[in-house]
């Protein structure tokens, strides 16, 4: 089998697919991308399934050298891309060549980008996915010296007929949530707060949960620990509203009292710390649920 041979690690960069489900009941992380709008994006690019592992590179990226022909594919967070010193663009499909080496520069916008290539990444499966998690993969990121498998086989990737790769929504500072499940205890002025007020992302911020800088006066008590998912807005007693993400806990007791749309886990994993969102409430498709 092919791989790649890791000469930078990068920050914070990791082997992520869709994640873990189906075994929350042994307090299992769900894991897996954290923006699945821009890794899906990615995998559409070289025709792979949309659970094929990718690269999930935060704030400073890898160095990388290839040791076979495959296609490649960078969507999510705009780097400076080179490859064999010569820029590349996001969004865009490239053949790369044995010996060939892959850079990721200066991060200009957004936080987290993803490297798809032919065939997906061919790393260990635990629990039916590649995500890579503490205490669960071999290894929780990317290391330098390691080597990556992939496919070996170089699969031609065909057109795209038609896809609309437009990701101004995914910049939005207003972030896609319905209501949680003790929304309706919060006072009436509690809850338009949620809606008028501008939060900050937190320096403490990261693939478990994002908390917000400012606090809200909370008059609800804790509720009996109960299930929570990515997405997951929870209020703490002492105010500080918590945004889980996908490496979190799988129950909690305090108050969810918002859930991120799909989408808006993937708008919220492209803020940075210290920048200031605030939260649109989506209406439910009730109909598109019976669907």
């Amino acid at each position: 089998m092919a791989n790649i041979h890791v000469l930078r690690p990068g920050f914070y960069t990791t082997l992520q697919d869709t994640g873990r489900h189906g075994v929350a009941q042994y307090g299992v992380p769900q894991s897996g991308v954290m923006d699945s709008f821009s890794s899906g994006k990615s995998n559409l690019l070289l025709n792979n399934n949309l659970n094929a592992a990718v690269l999930e590179i935060l704030m400073t990226g890898p160095i990388l050298e290839f040791s076979s022909e495959t296609y490649i594919a960078v969507c999510g967070a705009q780097f400076d891309i080179l490859l064999n010193d010569q820029p590349i663009s996001l969004a865009k499909r490239y053949r790369v060549q044995k010996g060939d080496v892959l850079k990721f520069g200066k991060l200009h916008k957004g936080l987290r980008a993803y490297l798809a290539v032919s065939g997906g990444f061919q790393s260990e499966s635990v629990l039916g996915s590649r995500s890579q998690y503490p205490g669960i993969t071999t290894a929780a990121k990317l290391e330098k010296g390691m080597s990556l498998a992939i496919t070996d086989e170089v699969v031609t990737a065909k057109a795209l007929s038609r896809v609309n790769f437009e990701d101004t929504q995914l910049w939005d500072p207003a972030i896609e949530v319905y209501p949680g499940p003790e929304f309706a205890l919060l006072s009436t002025e509690e809850q338009q707060q949620l809606f008028e007020r501008s939060f900050t992302l937190s320096s403490k911020s990261n693939r478990m949960a994002i908390p917000f800088e400012e606090t809200l006066n909370n008059t609800l008590k804790g509720i009996t620990t109960g299930p929570v998912l990515p997405g997951t807005v929870q209020l703490t007693p002492s105010g500080t509203l918590i945004a889980l993400m996908r490496d979190c806990q799988v129950s909690g007791g305090y108050p969810r009292v918002l859930q991120l749309s799909t989408f808006g886990i993937c708008q919220l994993a492209q803020k940075r710390p210290g920048e200031a969102i605030s939260f649109k409430r989506k209406a439910l498709d009730i109909g598109a649920i019976s669907r």
